[in-house]
């Protein structure tokens, strides 16, 4: 059921400047849901926000103006007229609260109240609020039992080797930022939510090859130590998407779209690969990067990913041209 209405509808509609507009406010309304967002995520809110102010819409200025409320729920709610619409806001809602795992009683008592206020059906909306815990906490539920903890089997401090060749290493990371590039061109809400747990499940599987059996909370803080924001990176995306038009008015065929996508807006093949890339030298040192060495060199393979994606579009349309709604689930899970 991955989405299957966010296809069909959004087919059908083309966003308004206006709706646009209305749904990032809702979608940033979503991101402090909780009560609990911190001065650093909402720094790192605010750095995506900024970033995303481009085609004449000032989101940076939206932004402020939901933390100064002078932009309301119902004041949104209010601009979007049409079925779609309404069903797109709530599905990037969904997905802003799920972004960093499962979402607290606040988060989900925000969401059974945004899908009565935006008149959607109850039953279609529990759903999609269940696919989305569903692949928030399946590859969280799968590190957590594999480590109780954080521990290191690799015999403690000092430069380790990998139970992976170099090649095998180079094609773990490849492969990740390919689907990860892909699942960015599909145009379901929930596409782009499980890049997230998928880098989560990159970043465990490179640091178990240098033994260490690594926990959520550590891969999380590792993530954010980047200054990689998991709330924002999936505001980012799906915001970007949103822009681009991609998520909205895809039009007949998927395919079509997809290489102006990736060239003009495409993110996660690059940011998939420089964490890849970071972990490597992380747990390869032995974890003695320091915090400042670690964010200098994400940006540096940040900056060097962007000039290989162009390379891989090819590989990311074939991948999102494979992938089915059963298929990202599975891969989400693990298998």
């Amino acid at each position: 059921m991955l989405g299957h209405h966010a296809r069909n509808h959004h087919a059908r509609h083309a966003m308004t400047e206006q709706e646009t507009r209305a749904i990032l406010a809702i979608s940033l309304i979503a991101a402090s849901a909780d009560g609990a967002t911190s001065d650093s995520e909402r720094e790192e809110i605010r750095r995506v926000a900024a970033g995303l102010g481009s085609g004449g819409l000032d989101v940076a200025m939206l932004y402020q103006d939901v933390l100064l409320k002078r932009i309301d729920l119902d004041g949104a709610i209010a601009v979007l007229t049409t079925p779609e619409a309404r069903q797109l806001a709530y599905e990037m809602a969904v997905c802003v609260c799920h972004a960093d795992g499962g979402s607290s009683d606040a988060e989900r008592a925000f969401l059974g109240d945004l899908s009565k206020r935006l008149g959607l059906d109850a039953g279609s909306s529990a759903a999609h609020a269940q696919a989305a815990q569903a692949i928030a906490t399946a590859p969280l539920a799968t590190i957590g039992a594999a480590a109780v903890g954080e521990t290191s089997t690799g015999g403690g401090a000092g430069a380790q080797a990998s139970s992976l060749s170099e090649a095998e290493l180079d094609k773990l990371i490849l492969d990740a930022s390919i689907l990860n590039g892909g699942l960015e061109l599909l145009p379901e809400s929930l596409a782009t939510m499980a890049i997230i747990p998928l880098q989560m499940r990159m970043v465990y599987r490179i640091g178990q090859s240098y033994g260490y059996e690594l926990d959520t909370s550590h891969i999380k803080d590792f993530l954010a130590t980047l200054g990689v924001g998991l709330t924002a990176q999936y505001l980012e995306q799906a915001g970007r998407k949103l822009l681009g038009g991609l998520l909205g008015a895809i039009g007949g065929s998927l395919l079509g779209g997809l290489g102006r996508q990736a060239v003009s807006s495409g993110m996660s093949f690059a940011s998939t690969y420089a964490l890849g890339q970071v972990a490597r030298r992380y747990y390869a040192s032995g974890r003695t990067f320091s915090t400042d060495m670690l964010r200098e060199t994400f940006q540096q393979m940040l900056g060097q990913a962007k000039g290989l994606q162009a390379n891989y579009l090819p590989q990311m349309r074939e991948r999102a041209g494979s992938l089915s709604p059963s298929k990202i689930v599975e891969m989400v899970r693990g298998g």
